[in-house]
């Protein structure tokens, strides 16, 4: 696993999976059997060299959960106590800096218990960056603030990042989070990468149907794979059910070969007879609607799949659309699968 200088690496995966042990391996605050981290130039730990640097000489920002700030001690000075390396004489000056940094000017003198928990947790942010760190490790920073106070804070982390241009490991169990901050997105399992990659690439096709679970991917099946498509090249054709969908793919699948597959609910339409769309003709599958869960903008529609599985396909539609269409729940109707949105995988 590497992160680059200016890259959020976010970790997710479940509870038990290796995420925080990560970060505390590189902090030094957990010795591993064997293994190797590098920073920059710098050899933090080589088990096979015999090398393990203390925490103290590896230049770590870690910021926690839950703040773990000195109770005692006010704002400014909870991050002039992470400047020892400084000069005493610039501590008290350095340490304003890094709390206008992320906008607590003007709150120096406040205890803890007199912060909000956003607040706090930016005190615990401006700590950490005192230590003029060469990598910045984030467990679950933003879990224990309310939903406005964690947009906040994702944004403040969004451009911070691009000023102090070094490398950030984020832990979050929040798949949007780690989605919209993170360059890269590794998936943990058991104390192993199960994949890594851009977030978009490993939501979208997932490697593996344990890693299509852990990003939250609803539309998981099994198919078997027909042949190759007459009428379209780099395309195949899997069995779903009673279904013969047409797939684009050019992975080399014999006749006969069990594939498991997922499409986003975003690529799955609804079809309207009266005026068909680019996409209504592939793919048809007929059913009725189960159930609609308005979420704002957006809604959830769970769609029964007509066939002897009777599967659930999740569908994710604008609400202007549902309710221009009249979807109600009982309802029979017709979506299509989007040929190019769907993913094959071999199973485990």
């Amino acid at each position: 696993m590497a992160c680059a200088p200016g890259e959020i690496t976010a970790l997710i995966g479940p509870s038990g999976s290796g995420k925080t042990s990560i970060l505390r391996c590189i902090a030094g605050l957990l010795q591993p059997r064997e293994g190797r981290i590098e920073c920059g130039e710098q050899v933090w730990l080589d088990s096979a060299r015999g090398i393990a640097l203390s925490p103290q000489m590896r230049r770590v920002g870690l910021v926690f959960q839950d703040y773990a700030l000195f109770p005692h001690l006010s704002a400014l000075d909870n991050v002039r106590a992470a400047l020892t390396h400084l000069r005493r004489s610039v501590r008290k000056g350095r340490a304003r800096a890094l709390l206008a940094q992320v906008h607590l000017a003007g709150l120096e003198g406040r205890m803890p218990d007199q912060l909000s928990g956003g607040q706090r947790q930016r005190v615990a942010l401006a700590r950490a960056l005192a230590r003029e760190p060469s990598v910045l490790l984030l467990d679950e920073p933003f879990s224990a603030v309310d939903q406005m106070t964690r947009r906040k804070l994702q944004e403040e982390l969004a451009r911070l990042h691009r000023e102090i241009r070094v490398p950030i490991l984020l832990v979050t169990h929040d798949l949007s989070e780690a989605a919209a901050l993170a360059d890269r997105m590794v998936v943990l399992g058991h104390g192993r990468t199960l994949q890594a990659g851009p977030p978009a690439d490993i939501i979208d096709r997932p490697r593996s149907r344990e890693v299509a679970r852990l990003v939250g991917q609803r539309n998981l099946f099994h198919g078997l794979v027909r042949g190759p498509s007459p009428d379209r090249p780099h395309s195949l054709l899997m069995e779903w059910q009673d279904h013969l969908l047409e797939v684009q793919s050019d992975l080399d699948l014999a006749p006969g070969t069990q594939v498991d597959w997922v499409i986003p609910a975003a690529s799955i339409l609804w079809q309207r007879p009266d005026r068909p769309v680019p996409g209504d003709l592939e793919n048809p599958v007929q059913g009725r609607v189960l159930d609609l869960l308005a979420l704002g903008d957006t809604c959830a529609v769970t769609f029964a799949a007509e066939g002897p599985g009777r599967h659930r396909l999740f569908l994710s539609l604008p609400a202007h659309s549902v309710r221009r269409l009249g979807l109600a729940m009982g309802m029979q109707g017709r979506v299509s699968l989007l040929a190019e949105h769907i993913h094959l995988m071999l199973p485990a």
